[in-house]
């Protein structure tokens, strides 16, 4: 039985231009909608005593969980692990995200990240900084990415992104994921761990592997000394997703050891990333501070998934990008 649910008052801490929080205010419309500076402490914790609903820009904290009426919050981003605690799920609140409205710029950091490593941009810029013409040592026997095969573990919004570009530039692809469900059309072969697959064909058979998934209790530290071993010596990894996925102590070892070729990654366990982090000094290591040039419709994007999502809550229906069970996360 459908279970409709309504909504009577509304917070959004979200710093959208008035054009855009009127396009929240219809979809939530007839509830009232009130708005608060993210900035404002004191102003988001009296609303909380009162709204059933709220759209904020970053994660949920204690107040949210103490709020008396609250029931749903979306957080306007991508990434819900700081959200996916215990506390979350034993109180039934329902947390969702705009995971997806970043998925096509994310898709071309990636090739960005993959095709720095294979035209060794480094190496190239700095032979131009040095006016050396044909400098770089065997470069004539570098392979472009063209018939190689690229692994992508994780295929949501972003690695599903990963898979179409990867088909344009010609290469296989292949991709692990948790559910055993269909697979996009560019995904050759599928693993999935409903089906008691591993990581390890993926990471055997791949030049080029991509970490695309959500973190999670089961995925912390996915990519471990063991899995970078069982990489090609040619092959390189690149984490556009958590930091925590992989576990950077032996990434920096397996750099050092010449285990795989080269990384690359926008993402680490500790942000900002100190200065004094080894990852900064590993031989062939590409990185970038957690940010990637916004498509120019993002927070359209975004009102898009708010104004479903609403629909959907009042409807009874699932909601997108919501936090389940299995996302639980509590490696703090």
């Amino acid at each position: 039985m459908t279970h409709v649910r309504d909504i009577k008052k509304v917070l959004a801490t979200v710093p959208y231009s008035e054009a855009e929080l009127d396009r929240l205010r219809e979809a939530f419309a007839p509830a009232e909608m009130v708005t608060v500076s993210y900035r404002d402490n004191e102003g988001i914790a009296a609303a909380l005593q009162e709204v059933d609903v709220a759209v904020t820009l970053g994660d949920l904290d204690d107040r949210h969980l103490a709020a008396p009426h609250l029931k749903w919050v979306h957080c306007d981003h991508a990434g819900l692990t700081r959200s996916a605690l215990p506390e979350v799920f034993d109180k039934g609140l329902i947390v969702t995200g705009s995971a997806g409205r970043s998925a096509a710029a994310l898709a071309q950091h990636v090739f960005f990240f993959a095709l720095s490593l294979t035209f060794d941009s480094y190496g190239l810029h700095d032979a131009q900084r040095r006016h050396v013409w044909g400098g770089l040592e065997n470069y004539h026997d570098r392979l472009s990415l063209w018939g190689r095969t690229m692994g992508i573990i994780g295929l949501g919004h972003t690695g599903t992104e990963v898979a179409r570009l990867a088909e344009a530039f010609g290469m296989r692809v292949i991709a692990y994921r948790r559910q055993d469900t269909p697979a996009p059309g560019p995904v050759e072969r599928l693993y999935s761990a409903e089906r008691g697959d591993t990581v390890a064909p993926l990471l055997r058979e791949s030049d080029v592997v991509v970490v695309a998934a959500h973190l999670s209790d089961e995925t912390y530290h996915l990519i471990g000394p063991r899995e970078l071993r069982m990489m090609k010596p040619s092959a390189y990894l690149i984490n556009i997703a958590r930091g925590a996925l992989v576990d950077e102590p032996a990434l920096v070892a397996a750099l050092e050891d010449g285990v795989i070729a080269g990384a690359a990654s926008d993402v680490f366990e500790t942000e900002p990333l100190p200065p004094n982090a080894p990852v900064w000094d590993a031989p062939n290591m590409l990185i970038t501070p957690h940010v990637t040039p916004r498509l120019p419709d993002r927070t359209q994007r975004s009102i898009d998934i708010i104004t479903e999502n609403a629909r959907r809550y009042r409807a009874g229906e699932p909601l997108l990008n919501r936090l389940e069970p299995h996302h639980v996360f509590t490696r703090r």
